[in-house]
């Protein structure tokens, strides 16, 4: 059984700010930033591939409700909202989970993309491939 799953059932304590008969919502225990909280579903989905549509849709509903409260905490300057899919992107728990991330002016995280320069061609030819699966 995974980490998160033992949360849920209650094997492991945590520090819990929400939850309902689908979720819950907990302080990351390891607080990248003050207010860092993860919205995990009760069911276990190994990432959002994964995910259901219904489960998908309710956490990302609580998702947005947390944001507003914790984008209210003392001196939070903005949010980001984070998913890990798979260990090459960062995901270190096989549970499917959405990270709050408060975000203020003299935090340590640094979230930069490097950008890819794509022709016009390139564009089109990656515009099918993900289209053409949809």
């Amino acid at each position: 059984m995974c980490i998160f799953c033992k949360i849920v059932d209650g094997e492991i304590p945590s520090y819990k700010v929400y939850e309902d008969d689908v979720c819950i919502a907990i302080l990351d225990i390891s607080q990248a930033t003050i207010g860092h909280t993860l919205v995990i579903p009760k069911k276990h989905f190994d990432n959002i591939l994964d995910l259901d549509d219904e489960t998908a849709m309710h956490l990302f509903k609580v998702t947005k409700n947390l944001s507003k409260h914790i984008s209210k905490l003392d001196g939070v300057k903005g949010l980001n909202v984070l998913n890990n899919c798979g260990e090459k992107a960062g995901q270190s728990v096989n549970h499917f989970h959405i990270h709050v991330l408060p975000r203020y002016d003299n935090d340590e995280i640094k979230l930069l993309f490097p950008s890819n320069k794509l022709t016009n061609d390139e564009f089109i030819s990656l515009l099918n491939k993900i289209k053409k699966g949809l």
